[in-house]
C-alpha cells in the first residue's frame, strides 16, 4: 500500500487545450512519465468550444472559450476525463485568449474586445457571473493588428498583490489590483512599450524582481524591472529571439523562465523554433544563444514541466505536443518525443 501511495503522490498530469473549430478534441488530459516526460493521453472533452488556454488550481481546471461571445468554464480533473463543473460563464468580452487564477477569482484577457474580466470561484470550483470588466484604450502603428486594444494575457504577479495584463494592440502592460471581496478590478498603472512591438506574453523571473515581455509583431524580448511593492514595471532593454539576419516572418508566442533564473526560452511561429536566451545573475540582461526546431509547425505555446528539466511545445498547425530534454549546462532543448494533439493551443501541468 505504501508504495502505491507514494507513486500516486508524485503523479504528474498534463492538460492540452485545442481549437475544436479546427478539428481539435477540446481539452485533453494526459499522464506524464516521470522518467522520460512522455505524454499518454487518457481522455478528452469537447464540452467547451475552442478552449485555447487553460489553468490548473488543485483538482480544478479552468479554460477560456475563444469565441466571439467569450466564456470561461471549470472542470473537475480528478478522473481520467475532465468533467464540467457547472455551466460556462460569460466573460462579457470577445475572444478570450488567456486566464489566471488569483484571490478566489479567474481573470480573463479578452483579445478582440481589449478587456480584462473577473469571475468569482464558488466553493465547488465552478464559476459565477463576471463581477467586473475593464476595457482598455489605445492603439498602435501596425494598422491591421493594432487598430484598438487587444488584451492577450493576464497573469498574477509574484505575491498575488497585483495582476498584469499584456495588451498587444496598445503596446502596453496594465497593472491591476483585484478586490477579493467584491471582485472589482482597480487599474493601478500602465507601462508603455516600444510602438509597434505588439507585446503578447510576459513571464517573471523566479526572484520576482524582473519580468520579460515577449513581443509578437517584432521578434524581440523586452526586459523589465518589476517592483512588487509599488506595482511598477520599468523597461530596461531588448533582446532578439531569432538569429541575426533572420528575414521572417517571425511571430513569437510564449516565454518561459528557468526555475533557477539562468535561462529563458521563447517559442517563435513562422520560424517554428524555440529560442534559448541566457540571463545574467541580476536578471537584467538577456542574450540570445541558440534556436532549435520546435518539432512541428506553428508553436503557439511553450511550457516547462514541474521538474524544470523538460520543455513542451504545443504545435498548432502540425497538431502535436513535442517535448524536449533541456541541457542543464547550456539551456539548449533536445527533442525527446511527441504526441498527436490536433489544433493544439496550449499545455499546462497539474
Amino acid at each position: 500500500m505504501g508504495g502505491t501511495d507514494a507513486r500516486e503522490a508524485v503523479r504528474v498530469r498534463a492538460f492540452v487545450g485545442s481549437f475544436t473549430s479546427a478539428g481539435g478534441r477540446g481539452i485533453l488530459s494526459a499522464d506524464v512519465d516521470p522518467e522520460t516526460g512522455a505524454l499518454t493521453v487518457t481522455g478528452a472533452t469537447d464540452a467547451l468550444p475552442d478552449p485555447s488556454y487553460l489553468a490548473v488550481a488543485g483538482p480544478v481546471l479552468y479554460a477560456v472559450s475563444e469565441a466571439e461571445e467569450g466564456a470561461a468554464a471549470a472542470f473537475d480533473v480528478s478522473g481520467a476525463v475532465p468533467r464540467p463543473l457547472g455551466a460556462p460563464a460569460s466573460v462579457r468580452g470577445a475572444a478570450p485568449t488567456h486566464l489566471a487564477v488569483t484571490e478566489g477569482h479567474v481573470l480573463t484577457a479578452n483579445y478582440t474586445s481589449g478587456s480584462v474580466s473577473a469571475l468569482p470561484i464558488a466553493v465547488d470550483g465552478s464559476l459565477g457571473a463576471a463581477t467586473d470588466v475593464v476595457r482598455h484604450e489605445g492603439s498602435g502603428p501596425v494598422v491591421d493588428r493594432q487598430g484598438g486594444p487587444h488584451a492577450h494575457q493576464v497573469l498574477a504577479a509574484p505575491g498575488g498583490r497585483w495582476a498584469v495584463a499584456v495588451d498587444l494592440g496598445s503596446d502596453s502592460v496594465r497593472i491591476y489590483a483585484l478586490d477579493p471581496a467584491s471582485g472589482a478590478l482597480r487599474p493601478h498603472g500602465e507601462t508603455a512599450l516600444k510602438p509597434g512591438a505588439g507585446p503578447r506574453h510576459l513571464a517573471f523571473h523566479p526572484a520576482g524582481t524582473h519580468a520579460y515581455v515577449l513581443n509578437e509583431l517584432e521578434p524581440t524580448l523586452t526586459v523589465c524591472r518589476w517592483d512588487g511593492e509599488t506595482g511598477t514595471l520599468e523597461p530596461l532593454g531588448e533582446a532578439a529571439v531569432v538569429p541575426a539576419g533572420t528575414t521572417g516572418p517571425s511571430y513569437p508566442s510564449e516565454v518561459v523562465v528557468a526555475p533557477d533564473g539562468r535561462f529563458l526560452w521563447a517559442a517563435v511561429r513562422g520560424d517554428d523554433t524555440l529560442a534559448v536566451l541566457a540571463l545574467d545573475a541580476s536578471g537584467e540582461r538577456a542574450e540570445f544563444r541558440a534556436a532549435v526546431p520546435c518539432g512541428g509547425r506553428w508553436p503557439r505555446d511553450l511550457a516547462l514541466d514541474p521538474s524544470g528539466l523538460r520543455l513542451y511545445a504545443a504545435n498548432e498547425r502540425s497538431g502535436d505536443v513535442t517535448w524536449f530534454d533541456v541541457d542543464q549546462e547550456t539551456g539548449v532543448p533536445h527533442r525527446a518525443g511527441s504526441v498527436d494533439a490536433p489544433a493544439a493551443s496550449c499545455v499546462v501541468f497539474g
